[in-house]
């Protein structure tokens, strides 16, 4: 690891907190602690051994999705933030290599003939996703035929599913797990249409800091640091992603 400098503080902490972005709607990642009302979570384990490495205080700036969180990053709002890395959000983020994959993929009502997820994109195919989401970003780049609706919120996508009967919701595997559970007789579907990889990052131009957080990931994977924060937050669902 770069050795910890005034100059390198200063840059991760213009005004000397790191104030951290979290995506609280990632249910795998960050929770709202029922006793504090404060964050917790992988996130924000993660988060504060970096305050601790770079001996900054920590500020913990919860957004209600990644969407917002991605677009406040021009703002100079935050110093790092957590969430999917995803094409369109590295035009103002220089993210770390993934510290976490979760894969994603369809939930299909009852009675639906369709079996694999190359079948999804046809013609007449209505598919609802959670507007913003790192995978709604990719299935807006990638989906040809099929029609794509995007609603706000897991929960509201779900309802809408249901109520409108979709032909298949998008999401992340475990929160369609339990989506499932709300539906007897829909299947997930084998496999994934991508997996979306979690990351850190920092707004653009801070190349020092850029540096040091991408391999502070490194190490946060390699020395069981990230398969701790996930075992003691009893999280399901998510796979450590490879050394970059």
């Amino acid at each position: 690891m770069t050795e910890v400098t005034a100059a390198l503080r200063s840059e991760f902490a213009p005004t000397g907190k790191l104030r951290v972005g979290l995506n609280m709607s990632n249910f795998l990642l960050t929770r709202t602690d029922a006793a504090t009302g404060q964050p917790r979570g992988v996130a924000h384990d993660l988060a504060q051994e970096l305050g601790r490495r770079l001996g900054l205080a920590v500020e913990l700036c919860p957004y209600p999705n990644p969407g917002a969180l991605a677009d406040a990053a021009n703002k100079g709002v935050w110093d790092v933030g957590f969430l999917g890395a995803e094409p369109l959000r590295a035009n103002e983020i220089d993210f770390t290599p993934a510290y976490v994959e979760i894969d994603s993929t369809y939930l299909m009502p009852p009675g639906s003939a369709i079996k694999d997820i190359a079948e999804v994109d046809r013609k007449g195919i209505r598919i609802i996703v959670p507007d913003k989401a790192a995978y709604e970003l990719y299935l807006s780049r990638t989906i040809k035929n099929a029609e794509l609706v995007k609603e706000p919120g897991a929960d509201n996508s779900f309802k809408r599913f249901v109520d409108e009967k979709f032909d298949a919701l998008a999401g992340l595997r475990p929160r369609l797990i339990s989506d499932q559970a709300k539906l007897p007789g829909s299947r997930i579907l084998d496999g994934s249409f991508t997996a979306v990889q979690q990351a850190a990052g920092v707004p653009k131009g801070r190349t020092a800091a850029a540096k040091y957080l991408s391999a502070f990931i490194e190490d946060a994977k390699a020395s069981g640091l990230v398969a701790k924060a996930i075992k003691d937050n009893n999280v399901v669902g998510l796979t450590i992603a490879k050394a970059a």
